[in-house]
């Protein structure tokens, strides 16, 4: 008796490959599952990191004498900051982070470009000791000059104040400074310079310095200070956010 030759059905063949599609449409839909996760979350972090930051509210000082806040602001022997930097002339712009150490006799700034260290200024009583690369007078003076005075302005001496309802003037031969007697903070400083050019710094967005990072027992005036400056030199400019601020 011969035997029937069994016949292979197509169905097996089929059922195999519809499977492998199912498998393979699953792991699709489950990547753009998690591409779609990802991009929520990083769009999250974006929105995040780049949300305005709160204004501070800074106590009132008005009723402290002017003066007295001089001479506790004075007290400041070193400041360390962490800045983003802003570098414009014409219509170049250069940005970047820094590194910030500063005293009432020496100042080190270090720039740095995508995380590595681009550039470095130190000056020394007066005289640039160290300019990597070199810079010329006008952004050396910008520089040194703008963050020494923009940071310490209360080290103005030989001075004159006078006053109106809003703001001090504080005003030598070669310097003006107004401070907001509301908040003890300067919003604008003018310095002519030995050629007769003029630096202007502006200031904006007063902060809070960290509890641990404050002189320990200070009063309400040295826990605050202006977190963005504008110094502009010419056609030149350089405006500075502040990052981080310790003062000892």
């Amino acid at each position: 008796m011969l035997k029937t030759p069994s016949i292979i059905s197509d169905t097996s063949t089929m059922n195999t490959t519809a499977g492998r599609q199912a498998v393979k449409e699953k792991a699709a839909r489950q990547g753009m599952l998690s591409a779609i996760c990802l991009l929520t979350l990083l769009l999250c972090m974006g929105l995040v990191s780049c949300a305005p930051k709160k204004a501070v509210v800074v106590p009132t000082q008005e009723g402290v004498p002017l003066e007295k806040a001089l001479s506790d602001l004075r007290q400041v022997k070193t400041l360390e900051a962490t800045l983003s930097v802003d570098y414009e002339r014409g219509d170049t712009i250069m940005s970047g982070d820094a590194g910030l150490t500063l005293s009432d006799t020496a100042l080190n700034l270090r720039l740095y470009y995508l995380g590595f260290l681009a550039g470095e200024l130190k000056e020394e009583n007066g005289t640039i000791t160290v300019s990597k690369p070199r810079l010329d007078k006008n952004r050396s003076t910008l520089l040194a000059q703008g963050l020494r005075n923009g940071f310490f302005w209360w080290n103005i001496r030989d001075y004159t104040i006078t006053e109106d309802q809003e703001q001090y003037v504080l005003r030598n031969k070669n310097r003006e400074i107004l401070v907001s007697k509301k908040l003890m903070l300067p919003t604008q400083q003018s310095i002519r310079l030995e050629n007769g050019d003029e630096l202007i710094i502006t200031y904006d967005m007063p902060d809070q310095i960290e509890e641990a990072e404050r002189i320990p027992g200070s009063p309400a005036w040295l826990q605050y200070y202006q977190s963005q400056m504008k110094i502009e030199l010419k056609r030149y400019l350089v405006k500075v956010k502040v990052k981080s601020y310790v003062v000892k």
